[in-house]
């Protein structure tokens, strides 16, 4: 979800104003997913890396998500979503994480849209700590090293129900993967606008599908037209 600042500083906003506005992004892109009938959404809400960030944006980004997280409740639950979060999440605050694990707790029981939120989450960092509890496994003689393969890695991950995603949504016109995901987006279908997160809107959605739907998927095989 890139591009809250720029998009601020274009308005003539201060920075915190873009992410409020990115934040009702989310609600409305969430929705709009609901209503289409899509399975998953993961949305990368804070990166490992922006805690490198001025230590006062850090703490309204926080204070933002906390918000969110108690705000957005009613809609969570009128729209049936389930509501989840990956990450090193204890790297979060403690006022956070009791709002996170509240929300995802009331929300376990529902039926529909899987949200997730990906929270001081980095690509690597989940690949690194799914190969360092296989490490500590296979140490404790509770893992064969001749077991482990693919879906052993998976199994491991920070959700291990997540599946991969068909499609890869980057805003503001980034060409790169940015440490999303990375295990598993190697077959996802990318798709860029130059448009910034907070002018995101369903009409967007719509014609991101719609390319996503023109494509034709091969996974590495060849497909008979016969």
């Amino acid at each position: 979800m890139d591009g809250n600042g720029r998009w601020a500083r274009r308005q003539g906003f201060r920075r915190v104003r873009g992410h409020q506005q990115g934040s009702n992004t989310v609600r409305d892109i969430t929705t709009e997913c609901t209503r289409l009938g899509i399975d998953r959404l993961t949305l990368y809400a804070f990166s490992s890396e922006n805690w490198k960030r001025p230590k006062r944006e850090i703490d309204f980004l926080m204070n933002l998500l906390r918000e969110f997280l108690v705000n957005e409740r009613e809609t969570i639950m009128t729209n049936d979503i389930v509501f989840r979060a990956v990450g090193r999440l204890e790297m979060l605050p403690d006022a956070v994480r009791t709002e996170l694990t509240e929300t995802i707790g009331m929300s376990a029981g529902n039926g529909g849209l899987v949200l997730t939120l990906a929270l001081s989450y980095g690509g690597r960092a989940e690949i690194a700590d799914a190969a360092r509890r296989i490490a500590e496994e296979a140490a404790a003689g509770t893992l064969d090293p001749e077991a482990v393969d693919e879906a052993a890695v998976s199994a491991r991950l920070y959700d291990p129900g997540l599946t991969d995603p068909d499609l890869l949504i980057r805003t503001a016109g980034e060409m790169r993967v940015s440490n999303f995901l990375l295990w598993q987006i190697a077959y996802s279908e990318f798709w860029v606008t130059p448009k910034f997160w907070p002018e995101f809107d369903k009409h967007l959605l719509h014609e991101a599908i719609r390319a996503y739907a023109d494509r034709e998927r091969r996974f590495g095989a060849l497909i008979d037209k016969r």
